[in-house]
């Protein structure tokens, strides 16, 4: 039987840019206060220089989570490229919280620890879907590029809740090289944070000045704000357990209640979407959902 959207949950991804300490702090403890979400990823995911920053505050954040109701992961790194990136890996598995694994490095390191998969793991089809269920992941978010017809096909016979991400720019690769540093004239190792700049990420242009990528450090991202609020109904057909909004500096305690309240039957998705319009300045789209460009809401095809 395809579940009902009202069952649908909702997750909040880690934050994945270079926010001032404070603001990282104040951000979670106001989703702890104050956000209808279910499930709370925390941890430095793209850069291991950031992670010192925000390690101290891990204690506070996590108590003040869990006070509010909310279900905690430590989130593993992407891209695993060193011993001590591989030490800080294997010390999240001591701290006694379920971690989500980012990179296949941390399944060697994971012991009795509740995990599961984030979607920087390439389930693709049913059977990788069953190999992580094999292992004992409690939890599976989904690649962001994936239609709708894989997603029903890997989460239909699920034992599992499978997550999709919902509300965002898509995180699209990552890489050993720093490009905020080199836009920048600096190098990776002499980089002075300077990926702190850009709240949402540095935007990138073609050489004919069209909107193109988003660079966050080592990491690429969509310009446009992966959005699949018009598409609830089709997510819950096809079996979809969770939902994965991305943080931004844009008031994601409003997005989140818009989610919710449209899960929930309590509001109308075109309305729910043109609110969401107005708390970022981007455009947005759901292409992947429907194997095209562009963004569909109430059945038009908008091309961005």
């Amino acid at each position: 039987m395809p579940h009902s959207s009202k069952n649908i949950t909702l997750t909040l991804g880690p934050v994945l840019f270079n926010w001032p300490v404070e603001q990282w702090r104040d951000f979670y403890f106001r989703v702890a206060d104050e956000a209808p979400v279910d499930r709370v990823l925390v941890g430095e995911i793209v850069c291991s220089k950031r992670e010192p920053f925000f390690t101290p505050h891990l204690p506070d954040v996590i108590e003040r989570l869990e006070a509010a109701g909310k279900t905690v992961a430590l989130a593993s790194p992407i891209l695993v490229m060193n011993k001590r990136e591989r030490d800080a890996v294997d010390s999240l598995f001591e701290v006694g919280y379920p971690v989500e694994i980012n990179d296949t490095t941390a399944l060697q390191m994971k012991r009795d620890t509740a995990f599961s998969v984030g979607p920087f793991i390439n389930i693709y089809n049913e059977a990788a879907r069953a190999y992580f269920e094999k292992l004992g992941a409690s939890h599976i978010c989904l690649p962001g590029e994936l239609p709708l017809s894989s997603i029903e096909a890997i989460a239909k016979d699920a034992n599992v809740p499978i997550e999709v991400f919902a509300f965002g720019r898509m995180p699209l690769a990552i890489s050993a090289r720093c490009y905020h540093a080199r836009a920048n004239d600096l190098s990776k190792d002499s980089c002075r944070y300077v990926c702190s700049e850009d709240q949402d990420g540095m935007d990138v242009d073609t050489l004919d000045d069209d909107p193109f990528l988003t660079v966050n450090g080592v990491q690429t991202l969509s310009r446009t704000f992966h959005n699949v609020i018009s598409d609830l109904d089709e997510l819950a057909a096809a079996h979809v357990s969770a939902l994965r909004l991305s943080p931004h500096s844009c008031d994601m305690v409003e997005a989140s209640n818009l989610f919710r309240l449209v899960l929930d039957g309590k509001l109308d998705a075109e309305e729910a979407n043109d609110r969401l319009a107005g708390l970022v300045d981007q455009t947005f789209s759901n292409g992947f959902l429907y194997g095209t460009e562009g963004f569909k809401a109430e059945g038009n095809l908008v091309f961005s």
